[in-house]
Parts: C-alpha cells; sequence; structure tokens
C-alpha cells in the first residue's frame, strides 16, 4: 500500500510569531510524525500548524503522512494502531467511530491538560472511555447538508427549499434547463451516505427516542419508516436522473470544484467542505450557499449536526510531552487563527476564545442560524449511538447506482449494524 508522505514546510512566516505558555517552555529538540487524511483542507491545517508549531520550535522536526478518507482510512488508522506503527499524533472520527477502535488500549488519555478547560464538554463526551478524554477539536462543528450554486439558483429564480418536495422540484427546474441537479462522487465512498446522514434531524422530528431504541435493538432502518426515508430520497434522486455522468468515478475534490465552479446545483456534504472551497477555489467561495436536508414540514426545518473530528495521541507514542503540547496549540485560540488563516472559516468552534472572522463565506453564516438561540438542529446518529456499521458507503453507492432499492438497502445496513454492536459487546443484541 502507497502513501504519500509530506515534510511539513518549516520555513519562518508571520504565523510563526504566535507563541503560547506551553510552546514557550518546551523549546525542546524532538521529532514528531503525525497522520491526516487527505482532504485538502486537512492537509492545508496540519501543514499550518505544523509550521507555526515548529517557528515556536525551531529544534522541533515534524514529518506529515497522508491516508485515505473512508472505508480504506478506517483500515489503516485501525491496522496501524492494532501493529503499534501509528503516528505519534493523528487525525480520526469522533463518536462512534472512535469507540471501534479501543481507545482505552490504543490512544494516551488527555484528561488532565490544561488545554481541556477551553474545550466545550460536549465535544469531550464524544472523545470520552472509560472516564477518560483522548481527544482535542480538529475543526470547527460541523451541519450536514446541501451546499448550492447561487449563480445557478439566481438564473432559475429558484428559492432555497425547506421541504423535500421544494428541493426536488428544484432538481427537475435545474435538469430541465441542462444543468446539473446533484453532484455525486463515488469514487470516494464516503461521499454517498449525506442523503442518509444528513437526514437524521427529520428521523428524530418524527421518532425522538429512535437513537435509544436503535441502540438497544429496538429499532431499525428497514422497519422504522422515517429513519427508511433517507435511503429512499437516495434512490429517488438517483432515478429522476439528476445526477452528473460521471458521479461513479468522480472524487470529492471534483465535487467541491463543481459546486464552486457551477458545474452543478447541490452537493449534499458536510460543511468541512468550505475549507476545501477555500482552499482549491478561492475566487467562488462566496458563489455557494447552504441548507439543511429538508424533511417533509417547512415550520420543522432543521439541521443535523456533527461533532468535529479530533486529534489524538498514539498510546506507544516516543514523545508524549511533545505530542501533548503539539496538540495543545492546536486546541488554543492561536491554532484557531491559524486554522482560519490556512482554509478560513468554516463553523463554530468547540474551544473557548476561538472566534470566527467578521466576513465569512455564504455557505458558514448560511449554517450559523441552526446554532444560535431559537435555532433547531440535532445531532447525527453517531453521536447518540455507538452503533454505525461500516459497510453504509458501500450499501448507499449500490442505492445511488440503481443496483439495489432503498428497502433492501436498509435491510442489508441493519444486519451490518448487528455484527457492529456484536462485536463491541452490546446488551440486546
Amino acid at each position: 500500500m502507497t502513501k504519500t508522505k509530506l515534510i511539513a514546510l518549516m520555513g519562518a512566516s508571520t504565523l510563526g510569531m504566535l507563541m503560547t505558555a506551553s510552546a514557550v517552555q518546551a523549546q525542546q529538540s524532538g521529532y514528531l510524525s503525525i497522520l491526516v487524511d487527505n482532504g485538502p483542507q486537512s492537509i492545508a491545517t496540519m501543514e499550518a500548524w505544523a509550521e507555526a508549531y515548529k517557528a515556536m520550535n525551531p529544534d522541533v522536526t515534524i514529518d506529515i503522512e497522508v491516508r485515505p478518507g473512508g472505508g480504506e482510512g478506517d483500515n489503516i488508522v485501525k491496522t496501524r494502531l492494532a501493529t503499534g506503527a501509528m503516528a505519534d499524533v493523528f487525525s480520526y472520527n469522533s463518536g462512534s467511530l472512535f469507540q471501534a477502535i479501543n481507545p482505552t488500549q490504543n490512544l494516551l488519555p488527555l484528561t488532565d491538560e490544561a488545554f481541556q478547560d477551553g474545550v466545550q464538554d460536549s465535544f469531550k463526551s464524544v472523545v470520552s472511555a472509560g472516564g477518560e478524554v483522548y481527544g482535542a477539536p480538529f475543526a470547527p462543528a460541523m451541519g450536514g447538508g446541501i451546499f448550492y450554486n447561487k449563480p445557478i439558483y439566481e438564473e432559475l429564480g429558484l428559492q432555497v427549499p425547506t421541504t423535500w418536495d421544494e428541493f426536488m422540484a428544484n432538481n427537475e427546474a435545474i435538469k430541465e434547463a441542462g444543468k446539473v441537479a446533484v453532484i455525486q462522487t463515488y469514487a470516494d465512498t464516503w461521499t454517498s451516505q449525506l442523503f442518509v446522514l444528513s437526514d437524521f434531524y427529520n428521523v428524530l422530528a418524527e421518532e425522538p427516542d429512535f437513537a435509544e431504541k436503535f441502540t438497544a435493538n429496538e429499532a431499525k432502518f428497514a422497519t422504522t419508516p422515517a429513519a427508511l426515508r433517507g435511503f429512499e430520497k437516495l434512490q429517488e434522486v438517483a432515478e429522476a436522473g439528476y445526477f452528473n455522468a460521471d458521479f461513479g468515478a468522480a472524487t470529492y475534490a471534483d465535487g467541491v470544484r463543481m459546486i464552486a465552479m457551477g458545474e452543478g446545483a447541490h452537493y449534499p456534504m458536510l460543511t468541512f467542505a468550505v475549507g476545501a472551497i477555500a482552499e482549491t477555489a478561492p475566487d467562488y467561495l462566496d458563489d455557494v450557499g447552504f441548507f439543511a436536508q429538508p424533511g417533509d414540514s417547512a415550520e420543522n426545518n432543521g439541521l443535523t449536526t456533527w461533532m468535529p473530528d479530533s486529534v489524538y495521541v498514539a498510546a506507544n507514542t516516543a514523545s508524549p510531552d511533545l505530542a501533548k503540547d503539539f496538540v495543545a496549540f492546536i486546541a488554543s485560540p492561536e491554532g484557531c487563527d491559524v486554522r482560519n488563516e490556512a482554509v478560513g472559516a468554516t463553523g463554530p468552534y468547540m474551544v473557548a476564545g476561538c472566534e470566527l472572522p467578521a466576513d465569512v463565506p455564504p455557505s458558514v453564516s448560511d449554517m450559523l442560524p441552526y446554532f444560535q438561540e431559537g435555532g433547531q438542529n440535532a445531532p447525527a446518529l453517531e453521536f447518540l449511538s455507538p452503533v454505525k456499521g461500516p459497510a453504509l458507503e458501500q450499501i448507499l453507492v449500490e442505492v445511488g447506482t440503481g443496483s439495489r432499492d432503498a428497502a433492501s438497502a436498509a435491510a442489508l445496513y441493519d444486519e451490518d449494524v448487528r455484527k457492529q454492536a456484536q462485536q463491541l459487546g452490546l446488551e440486546g443484541w
């Protein structure tokens, strides 16, 4: 398996003038290895953090390795942890997937680190196991929904939809105008999941106790109409012919470019993609807006939210103090400033003292009302339940390509979930 290895640039920069008390005190020689996913904004952010930290600690050497996203990346993380070959510091999911990497055995606890005083408790709850906290926020909080191309909407006189029927009517108008209505990027299979995962606010609106029943093996996707609806929505969009012609071969990077440059009107995605747009198509950043995936009721229109990925320290790191100091820098207002400069603002931060600049992109400002007082949002299922079947992305590719219908896909996913729950040793399975 070939992995690209990046050596972080350590030249002087204005970012290097930033100082934290811990970094000033460190001034120690040492070596730090880091593993990060291959998202453009992930690489750009980690390189910026490494450069800034090196400028404060010139005797430190930092190497950055890049891994794929999705299921392939999951396997790399789990394999390297299991074989003791993990980098000193690595980024990975919080929530249910975090629980699946055996954190109490594989990770270094960060519970008592001073920087945790500034981290919101809601984030700590999704990176905790066995009474210990293991992570720090890699990014701001996110929403799952639909990016839209504002110039296309303006050209066709479309309004932001607040119901699924309105969304589908917009898609039909876009298709009739000869444009791509919905971008899909199945070369990166993880991107196939958004229509289902982003629909969870709508599931909870109809079934408020679904997460508890799901975890207890008392509710299923295939037999709960509100939960099945996300699978059906993907099937409806696919069967209507709204996808880009190359959706099977297109990558996440292609999707980001397409939505920014108007090569498609809608891209179901997490809002961390704002950073990728800022990195790869900055001149088009103001052309992209965002809305929550609609349900059936305009009065109960809300956003499914994600806690950000986390930064962890491997339990067997040879440089525990250095690794913890680097993570402390990431989870500081100075670290947030570095991230803002590297990839722009993508959502509300989970660290005290971290602020968004006044001139956030439209897609970020579109998301913020859902987080403000009176806004409507709910956590994604993976933050309310430890169970998430690993095969969901492959199952949904089958739905999107027309080789499986929504009902059988949901039933297959329920079986995938059963296996995962048994591996986790959950009661009732």
